[in-house]
């Protein structure tokens, strides 16, 4: 094994002395990790989901980040004060910070960033839609700037993380006539501890990081990250077996885990996270519009298969994962896989005594999601519904999830927190100010739901949020509005040389490559 083991690094290193960087250093610590969906942007302004997250928290720095525990640290922002209504928030930025270019970041830095995220109301924009009006964010002096909220909200401090400064001066300059979205979808404009070098669309991203990044590098840093885009399970063992990759995505099936940690160079590791896996029913349309027929399909869903063999994880009462315990309903009686139940329920729907087309779709290539797609199949055509099956690959799914009526019927999604509270759990997946994104293919439109989420975010009393949340859970829960598959239990074979990999509760930021190192 140890022979093995220093054949794969020797490779690897091989494969790093072939490349230079502008400054014509060689690259010695190259990290190549395969992701299972492409990198949809890297405009800080419209990111959306984990490869996105993943770039962009390498790429760009926020005002704060998150630690492990979920705690608030600071990031290009050395310390802030919050008023006592909470309503107001000045951020003082540190004296040293640049960007990649070199130039200092500064308050205007920060107003252009947030007025530009309004403007284009994509991406992270909705965390801040009705608290900061556009105007509401002052450049004090250089170093100090003011966010006026427009009421207070509770998570405030929470989503920060999400919003990455962009260098106002470089996109200007860019702005073309679209607000610089096309010069951002292919440059980047940031402070982050690494460049981008080269991105093909659909197929690879390389980063390089930034040597005079201001918040300096442990020993040892990794010099490169390679995302090599793949689902292919057997394109990823050869990957694993020639050197040439370092680490996984999160979503492999057990037996390339199993194959990987056979190899000897490999470790596997389990994560417990706060990201649940749902099967999200879409409420308005025909027949998961009917509150039985969502209710059947809970009932036909064999969760322990799901969860002990096709994909391991943590079972889920309601919508809101385990981590999030201190505002979890823990009276929420999950479904249970039973067809005598399940064909009860049918009876009292609209659609008894008919054939009841249905379309389940999933992540074309993914091979959990086509076996869970397959087994559901099988349970509910044996109730009686004529089913198709409608693989996508994910950006596809993104495009179909704008609209009710080109949402299937039944979606596998995995949803983690974009920032550190229960609100990112709630607000993006079942507000109606959150609809026709793919975090909210359930299209849940419910004015009661709303409200109560509403007044969670407008209180400080942390009693009173978990008291509104676990009334969210109760209604979703009597509603069967999405069918809560597992929390899941995220796994990544990782070289034994790579260290660094710490969960972190806000989506991606645990591949904050900063923070890794080579130790061989």
């Amino acid at each position: 094994m140890k022979a093995k083991f220093l054949t794969a690094t020797a490779a690897t290193a091989l494969l790093a002395g072939a490349i230079t960087t502008a400054t014509g250093a060689v690259a010695q610590n190259i990290v190549t990790m395969n992701t299972v969906q492409i990198f949809g942007s890297i405009d800080p302004a419209k990111i959306s989901d984990y490869t996105d997250y993943m770039a962009a928290v390498n790429l760009y720095d926020g005002l704060i980040t998150v630690a492990p525990d979920g705690s608030l640290i600071p990031r290009l922002a050395e310390s802030w004060t919050v008023s006592d209504d909470a309503t107001e928030v000045v951020f003082t930025l540190r004296a040293d910070a640049t960007f990649a270019d070199g130039s200092p970041v500064e308050a205007k830095d920060v107003v252009y960033t947030f007025e530009r995220l309004l403007r284009l109301n994509q991406g992270p924009s909705n965390l801040f839609a009705g608290i900061v009006a556009p105007g509401a964010v002052e450049a004090i002096d250089d170093k100090t700037v003011k966010f006026t909220l427009s009421q207070t909200f509770s998570p405030f401090m929470a989503t920060m993380p999400a919003l990455m400064i962009v260098n106002a001066d470089l996109v200007e300059a860019n702005a073309g006539d679209d607000d610089a979205q096309s010069y951002l979808a292919q440059n980047v404009a940031g402070a982050g501890a690494y460049d981008l070098v080269t991105w093909d669309r659909g197929a690879r991203m390389v980063i390089r990081r930034n040597t005079d990044y201001y918040g300096g590098f442990p020993e040892n840093a990794i010099d490169e990250v390679r995302w090599v885009v793949t689902n292919d399970e057997a394109t990823v063992r050869a990957m694993a077996a020639s050197g040439e990759l370092t680490m996984t995505s999160q979503y492999q099936s057990t037996e390339t885990y199993d194959a990987l940690a056979a190899m000897g160079r490999f470790r596997v590791e389990s994560f417990a996270t706060p990201t649940a896996f749902y099967m999200k029913l879409n409420n308005q349309t025909a027949p998961t519009d009917d509150v039985h027929i969502r209710r059947a399909i809970a009932y036909a869903t064999d969760f322990d298969t799901i969860r002990e063999v096709l994909f391991p994880g943590e079972p889920m009462n309601t919508v809101l994962p385990g981590s999030f315990s201190a505002f979890l309903n823990t009276d929420v009686v999950a479904p249970t896989y039973d067809l005598e139940k399940a064909a009860a329920e049918i009876a009292l729907s609209a659609y008894a005594g008919q054939q009841i087309p249905i379309t389940l779709s999933y992540v074309a290539g993914t091979q959990f999601e086509e076996d869970i797609s397959l087994l559901m199949q099988a349970n509910l055509e044996s109730l009686g519904f004529v089913v198709t099956q409608q693989p996508e690959p994910w950006n596809r799914v993104t495009e179909l999830a704008a609209t009710v009526e080109g949402t299937p019927n039944l979606n596998q999604i995995f949803y983690g927190p974009t920032y550190p509270s229960p609100d990112s759990m709630f607000f993006p997946q079942y507000h109606s100010n959150g609809a026709g994104t793919w975090i909210s293919m359930d299209w849940a439109a419910s004015p009661e739901v709303d409200a109560l989420i509403d007044a969670a975010r407008a209180t400080g009393d942390t009693e009173a949020q978990a008291a509104l949340y676990r009334d969210v859970q109760q209604i979703l829960a009597d509603q069967q509005v999405t069918i809560p598959l597992l929390s899941q239990l995220q796994m990544h074979a990782i070289d034994q040389c790579l260290q660094g990999m710490e969960m972190v509760p806000m989506m991606s930021f645990e591949f904050d490559f900063r923070k890794f190192h080579w130790d061989c």
